[in-house]
């Protein structure tokens, strides 16, 4: 066979570089306009690529695909990547096609928004909110769901060391490109603070930071949006129900009486901003000190099951108190990475329960 019919064409080059992905945005960097030119001469393809900020942080990543995508088709022998930086105008203009319509509105707020918003809330501390939301989030993704978590507990968060992730989100005109970590889209205001620093924010400071996550930060398409609320029923939670009207709600207790007697009270403040109740989950349950053994009720028996009936939803599962759940979470690497472990079975349980529903 002669150069010439081995001799790539631009037109299909370009077809190829439809199946490299931003890393950050998750569309075609073709369909996004990422693509500046393509010259190719004697087996070597150039490909002149745009950048949306000058320090995107997965460039390289972005560079390797482009790389590999072209240096697969027939005749390409080398592969050149140059990086630029998109103008100002080209970056407006790569936002209008991520949110398209006068307001610039993240499709999340849309009324056709086909996302399930899940907030999981609690009415006491230290009943594992987050643990389950670490979990329940990577059992959604291992189902094939596209999920982002919000971390509204604004004060005491612990989305980013459970997920095992840190770093500064990339924001391109004033939007905000959530950070990904087990295939789980991520947004805290650990991300924006220095580790050990603490938030001191009066009331409108900590709507505007919730506002901001569920408004100005790009979400994609995804399929579900779980937000670890603070313990309680104050403002955060207020401020949930009035930006996202179709949330629904997951409340977390442990078995013993005061704990579902408090948490009752979130579901009481559900039913006054008609919050749907999603169901819920009791942490915490049992011990089994030894395979095989019987259960030990530690904090008492029941109280998940009685909260559920108080509150007219499903009880979707009981968590026992396994050491290798918190071994997790303090590694970054939630039990539900492992979905054979006994403890993260109950999990994928819980998720598969959501999804019937």
């Amino acid at each position: 066979m002669s150069a010439r019919q081995l001799a790539v064409t631009k037109e299909q080059v370009i077809e190829a570089l439809r199946d490299v992905m931003d890393p950050e945005l998750h569309r075609s960097i073709v369909e996004l306009n990422m693509v500046k030119d393509v010259a190719i001469r004697d087996g070597t393809v150039r490909v002149d690529a745009l950048l949306t900020i000058g320090g995107c942080p997965l460039r390289e990543t972005i560079v390797d695909s482009i790389r590999s995508r072209v240096a697969s088709l027939p005749g390409v022998q080398h592969v050149d990547v140059q990086l630029g930086v998109m103008t100002p105008e080209q970056r407006q203009g790569l936002i209008a096609q991520l949110r398209p319509g006068p307001q610039r509105q993240s499709p999340l707020l849309a009324p056709t928004s086909t996302t399930r918003v899940i907030s999981v809330a609690s009415g006491k501390g230290g009943v594992g909110k987050s643990t389950v939301t670490a979990n329940l989030a990577i059992a959604l993704a291992r189902r094939g769901r596209t999920v982002g978590v919000v971390d509204a507990d604004v004060y005491g968060f612990s989305i980013p060391r459970m997920m095992g992730v840190a770093g500064r989100p990339t924001i391109i005109d004033q939007m905000i490109i959530p950070l990904e970590k087990w295939g789980v889209r991520l947004m805290s205001i650990g991300f924006m603070v220095n580790e050990g620093e603490a938030v001191i924010w009066r009331g409108p400071m900590l709507h505007k930071a919730l506002t901001t996550f569920l408004t100005d930060v790009h979400w994609g398409e995804i399929d579900d949006l779980l937000i670890d609320l603070p313990p309680g029923t104050g403002d955060v939670s207020l401020t949930i129900a009035q930006t996202l009207p179709r949330a629904e709600m997951l409340i977390v207790t442990t078995p013993q009486s005061t704990a579902t007697g408090v948490a009752y009270r979130a579901g009481r403040m559900a039913e006054k901003v008609n919050m749907p109740i999603a169901g819920v989950i009791e942490n915490m349950s049992y011990y089994l000190p030894a395979p095989g053994a019987e259960p030990v009720y530690i904090f008492g028996r029941g109280g998940g099951q009685q909260l559920a009936e108080m509150v007219g939803a499903p009880l979707l599962g009981q968590i026992p108190l396994d050491p290798a759940i918190r071994e997790g979470s303090d590694r970054g690497e939630p039990v539900a990475l492992a979905p054979d472990a006994p403890s993260a079975r109950v999990f994928y349980e819980i998720a598969d329960a959501l999804l019937r529903e």
